[in-house]
């Protein structure tokens, strides 16, 4: 399909017909015309880990190994190039559809070698270095990226965008994305800091420290995240710390509505010694927009920005769960 497509562009441009303009297929309401390849028959890149990656070409067939990088890649609008994804990589809808290579922490080196991919796209954090050297010694190449920052998301996105030879349009859909965020930040400025308690687990409760993308979140949004100064990045915490600290905002990270995720929300509403439950400041949020490294995030700065500032409701999204 690809390839036909840039034969139609070629005729296109000798017959003086102008330029055919194509869908991006980008998840969001973003339309870009369909930049020519940019990517030389051999060309290197630099990834997160320092290496230097050599692209033989324009990839046609790229393995992601983590939710995140899917998203990405369909944000871009490359979702046909995309041969193989990771357990969860489900969104948008139709990266659920596509072959799976296992879990981002435990994959299937076999499954990603049938799939016969030019291009294989991980994360410094999430994939084991192992079984990265594995599929290198098959002789394909691996680029790691690690936006460990909400802000690291748009340079994550020109990086791969310029690795899959479409840096033109990565670079339009960072700026987009850096504008919101620049948005938020000068919008809650001058405003109250709620302390904020970001549950990501219910049993044990597990919050985040200063080190998690979800502390980057709460800060970008305008608060302060009541465990910042746990030693560690996931901090198990106990209800007693909770009450003792009177956060102002309960966030509970959930993967879906009601159910147990509801009962954890019904169950923090006895603590009326809490100010976030007295002031009824007690909320579900979609976890895929709080975790994940991916455009949907900065939907998660917008979201948290308005739980924190009601006074902004309405004038970045409407993406809450209450």
């Amino acid at each position: 399909m690809v390839r036909r497509l840039l034969m139609i562009l070629v005729c296109c441009t000798l017959l003086g017909l102008g330029s055919l303009i194509a869908r991006s297929g980008c998840p969001q309401s973003h339309r870009w015309a369909m930049e020519w390849e940019e990517v030389a028959e051999a060309s290197t890149f630099r990834d997160a880990l320092g290496r230097a990656v050599i692209v033989n070409g324009t990839p046609r067939r790229i393995v992601s190994l983590a939710p995140s990088v899917t998203e990405i890649l369909y944000y871009l609008g490359l979702g046909d190039r995309v041969v193989g994804v990771t357990t969860f990589s489900n969104y948008p809808p139709q990266a659920a559809l596509k072959p799976k290579v296992g879990s981002y922490a435990h994959l299937n080196v076999e499954r990603i070698l049938e799939l016969s991919p030019d291009l294989v796209i991980g994360t410094k954090d999430g994939n084991d270095p192992n079984v990265v050297g594995l599929i290198e010694q098959a002789g394909i190449q691996v680029y790691i990226v690690n936006p460990r920052h909400v802000e690291d998301v748009s340079q994550t996105l020109r990086s791969i965008s310029a690795v899959c030879g479409i840096s033109k349009r990565g670079a339009k859909l960072a700026k987009l994305l850096s504008r919101r965020v620049k948005r938020v930040r000068e919008m809650v400025v001058g405003l109250p800091k709620p302390v904020v308690f970001l549950q990501i687990n219910l049993k044990p409760i597990i919050s985040v420290g200063r080190d998690a993308i979800h502390n980057d979140v709460i800060r970008l949004a305008g608060g302060i995240n009541m465990m910042q100064d746990a030693p560690n990045t996931y901090p198990t915490v106990s209800l007693e710390e909770v009450l003792a600290r009177k956060p102002d905002v309960i966030i509970i990270s959930c993967m879906e509505r009601g159910g147990r995720f509801e009962k954890a929300k019904k169950a923090w509403m006895q603590w009326d010694s809490i100010p976030a439950v007295r002031n009824h400041k007690v909320y579900l949020v979609d976890s895929d927009i709080l975790d994940r490294p991916a455009p949907r995030i900065i939907e998660g700065v917008e979201t948290v920005a308005e739980l924190l500032h009601p006074e902004l409701k309405g004038r970045l999204t409407k993406l809450i769960w209450k």
